[in-house]
């Protein structure tokens, strides 16, 4: 079975989300039949949106490293346990030198299959994977528009994301996150993308009236079948 080697530490609690759901997408029915992961937490990875605000140092460097280590340890593909970082995607991918599996490319497989004729894409996501574009350039590549939250939700989105990053989870939290899925759907989101790992930590999918995409699910059931794929 191919090995899979996770960049992951942001936040902390976003990776052991991806590595819960990779373990409940995988279909191995005895211990020695799953999944084997490599997992490089590392919480001091550069903050990816004051970086794509040109406000702080570029993450690159670290998860280049984290990339180039997780292969030497027996990684044969790697993943990303982050939204925002794969703005640096391409040189993970080059300083692995090992597939690297897209969490913003089964995110848009998820919409396809969860939301076939779905047009509109709400996309809620941190500051710095907005500016990026990251998801925009996939929702376009596949013919869909794309609504965002206004500025005022959106400072609170980010207020709120730094929180949960420092360990509060609470209804504050949550009830930003809702804010900003209730504009998109009011912009007229057919499909709300949850495009940063902690929103998953406090919104479920019958939260909203359209569905929820969750790239960390996606990006864990991604692993799992290309892990099995090997065997």
């Amino acid at each position: 079975m191919r090995v899979i080697g996770v960049l992951g530490g942001m936040g902390p609690a976003a990776t052991l989300d991806f590595m819960a759901k990779v373990y409940a997408a995988d279909p191995g029915d005895v211990e020695q039949g799953r999944v084997r992961l490599i997992v490089d937490c590392n919480p001091a990875v550069d903050d990816r949106n004051l970086a794509v605000g040109g406000e702080g140092p570029s993450p690159g460097p670290a998860l280049a490293d984290m990339a180039r280590g997780l292969a030497a340890a027996g990684a044969q593909a790697l993943v990303i346990a982050c939204n925002t970082a794969h703005a640096w995607a391409d040189e993970v991918g080059e300083a692995g030198g090992i597939p690297l599996l897209s969490m913003i490319e089964a995110a848009c497989d998820a919409v396809a299959a969860q939301a076939p004729s779905a047009t509109r894409i709400g996309l809620l996501a941190g500051q710095g994977c907005l500016d990026a574009g990251v998801y925009q350039r996939a929702f376009a590549a596949r013919g869909w528009s794309v609504a965002i939250p206004g500025v005022q939700n959106q400072a609170a989105f980010m207020a709120a994301l730094y929180r949960i990053k420092a360990g509060v989870m609470g209804e504050a939290e949550r009830a930003a996150f809702l804010a900003c899925a209730r504009e998109v759907m009011d912009a007229g989101a057919q499909v709300v993308v949850a495009g940063c790992t902690e929103i998953p930590l406090l919104l479920k999918p019958g939260d909203l009236d359209v569905p929820l995409i969750d790239p960390t699910e996606a990006l864990a059931r991604a692993a799992v079948a290309f892990a099995h794929a090997g065997a």
